[in-house]
């Protein structure tokens, strides 16, 4: 059979295959690219593309790296390092899973301290960037749980290792999730002291100044005291609340009758606007 007597329908899907086979090849060909490379290559290709930012790039090939030499000091930093760039790219669940997988094979590891840190940076950023940067909600403000896991995590860190250079940091994102956490407490409080819920306000406001003392919301919490026993018609200890403000921080707003700023009632107006904080100026 010639060329010519081939049917066209028949050499359009014969160069199809070609083009296709073609193309499979040089996909399995980049693929394979790392295939039997040593693991300071693939370590260092892995490092640059951290450098570069490129975080999926990284991920493939730590992985990558990993699947061909499971064991060694190469093997244990490219864990870490995965975890690292699962992170960045946020991909927290992912990032969580290969941490706890981590420390669960290598409990004594040297850089330990570093991933109980940097589970914590990861429970810190969990769900908030679409809430905060997109509709710029207040985190104080919705479902605490993996903030109060960051917590936790940067805790081990500064209880259990002390001297590592993580630890400073851990503490102090510790009293900024501290804030976070009476934030929240105070701005429960406001929401029941404006529908005149005054035992439920003053509840709120002891339990922060309990819970979280040497807050930012401190001096807050005690004139949220001062407004809830006035509301319950309890003259001495509205006075003593007031005394206790006048004394640790005198040019409080409410001394002056400037406090809470709740919002303005037009928001109302608006059935899909939610419930502003009287804090959202702070």
């Amino acid at each position: 059979m010639t060329l010519r007597s081939v049917p066209l329908r028949l050499l359009l899907l014969l160069s199809l295959a070609l083009l296709a086979g073609a193309g499979c090849s040089r996909f399995s060909k980049d693929k394979d690219a790392d295939e039997g490379q040593p693991v300071e290559q693939l370590y260092e290709k892995a490092h640059k593309s951290m450098t570069n930012g490129n975080w999926a790039a990284a991920e493939t090939t730590f992985r990558r790296l990993v699947a061909q030499y499971p064991y060694g000091p190469y093997t244990e930093q490219a864990l870490i390092e995965t975890a690292y760039a699962q992170y960045k790219s946020g991909k927290h669940d992912d990032a969580i899973s290969s941490i706890d997988r981590f420390i669960r094979t290598y409990p004594t590891h040297k850089n330990i301290a570093y991933l109980y840190y940097l589970r914590g940076l990861v429970n810190s950023s969990r769900d908030t960037v679409f809430l905060q940067r997109v509709w710029r909600l207040d985190a104080s403000r919705r479902d605490l749980s993996t903030p109060q896991q960051a917590f936790n995590d940067f805790s081990i860190v500064a209880e259990r290792y002390p001297n590592s250079r993580y630890a400073e940091d851990a503490r102090a994102r510790m009293r900024a999730l501290r804030d976070l956490f009476a934030r929240h407490e105070l701005d429960t409080a406001l929401y029941y002291l404006r529908r005149t819920a005054y035992v439920a306000a003053a509840d709120r406001a002891k339990y922060l100044l309990e819970t979280y003392p040497q807050s930012k919301y401190q001096n807050d919490a005690v004139a949220t005291l001062a407004l809830a026993y006035t509301g319950l018609g309890n003259k001495a200890l509205a006075d003593d609340a007031r005394r206790v403000l006048e004394l640790n921080d005198p040019a409080h707003p409410y001394l002056k009758g400037e406090w809470p700023d709740y919002p303005n009632n037009w928001r109302k107006l608006n059935p899909f606007a939610g419930e502003k904080s009287a804090l959202d100026n702070d």
